[in-house]
């Protein structure tokens, strides 16, 4: 039998938020097939963002409040993953570009703001093949997590992001935080250093208004589920199993898109897995599928979130 000292308080099962929909207020409730249907520039239906994280894992990592995905996971010094992460920078990522500029696909760069402090010339290429920048968090072992204190959260997000704008010379209007982490109080800190569109959650097809208490944010899903880490890395599928995941996604976005309006297809890639000489020709596979539709819009993720804007108000 428990004991007294184990009995609950008398609010713990108090929900003042209980009621249809959500217990929280940061979006309201909304059923994508009630929606009125939206169209993208140039009468597209589907809306393509292809998105590069470019990411920095210091070798000595802390592993706060958790060891990040893709992180070191050997005893220090862990140099063998340490440096196939570096070999996104310094090699896949050129064959990516590559490959993006062969299909005409303008990108969106989430980088580390460590990262592009640090390496100047990566920027510099970055730029040269003409993209969005968005604030990726300092590095991959900076995380933003609940029980954060705000005071050093509020100081990572703006070192973050200010670094990233005077870097890139970029306003820098979307986020994407390291693991997709957040605390409580992300969303409201991120509104308040000018930040427009926030990529971490991906319960949607399409962006969707998200209230913060320092001013206008909106979601833009950026899909897990066939992004190449989390098919390849995390879940031990091969490149060609990836491929075809992400075919089969496109293809039926497309067709729901024809069907009931406008729909958002989001892909993550990291050149330190797809940017591999055994990997390139899936990645290039995948990208002349997606280029290869009459009803595609392509375009980097601010460009998306602007003629979203612009579709709701006509629709």
């Amino acid at each position: 039998m428990a004991s007294n000292d184990m009995a609950l308080n008398d609010d713990y099962l108090v929900y003042p938020l209980r009621r249809h929909g959500y217990d929280h207020e940061r979006f309201e409730w909304s059923m994508l097939g009630e929606r009125a249907p939206i169209t993208w520039p140039g009468g597209k239906t589907l809306a393509v963002w292809i998105n590069i994280s470019l990411q920095c894992y210091p070798l000595d990592q802390r592993g706060v409040p958790f060891k990040v995905p893709n992180g070191m996971t050997m005893p220090y010094p862990d140099l063998r993953h340490f440096s196939l992460r570096d070999y996104g920078n310094r090699v896949g990522i050129y064959r990516v570009l590559k490959a993006l500029a062969a299909h005409n696909i303008t990108p969106t760069f989430a980088i580390n703001a460590q990262l592009a402090e640090q390496t100047p010339y990566l920027v510099q290429r970055l730029k040269e093949h003409g993209g969005e920048f968005i604030a990726h968090g300092w590095n991959m072992d900076h995380l933003h997590y609940g029980g954060q204190p705000i005071e050093e959260e509020a100081e990572l997000v703006q070192r973050s992001v200010d670094t990233l704008r005077r870097v890139t010379g970029q306003p820098v209007r979307g986020w994407l935080s390291p693991a997709k982490h957040q605390s409580f109080n992300t969303l409201d800190l991120l509104a308040e250093n000018g930040i427009e569109y926030c990529a971490d959650w991906v319960n949607d097809d399409l962006p969707y208004a998200c209230a913060t208490h320092t001013g206008h944010l909106t979601m833009m899903p950026l899909a897990t589920e066939i992004e190449d880490q989390f098919v390849m890395s995390q879940n031990l599928h091969s490149e060609d199993s990836w491929a075809t995941q992400v075919k089969d996604a496109f293809d039926f976005l497309l067709e729901e898109s024809r069907e009931q309006g406008g729909r958002l297809f989001a892909l993550n890639l990291h050149p330190w897995l797809v940017g591999q000489p055994h990997r390139i020709a899936c990645l290039e596979d995948v990208l002349a599928h997606i280029s290869g539709h009459a009803d595609v819009w392509q375009a980097p993720a601010g460009e998306i979130l602007d003629a979203f804007h612009q579709a709701e108000e006509q629709a």
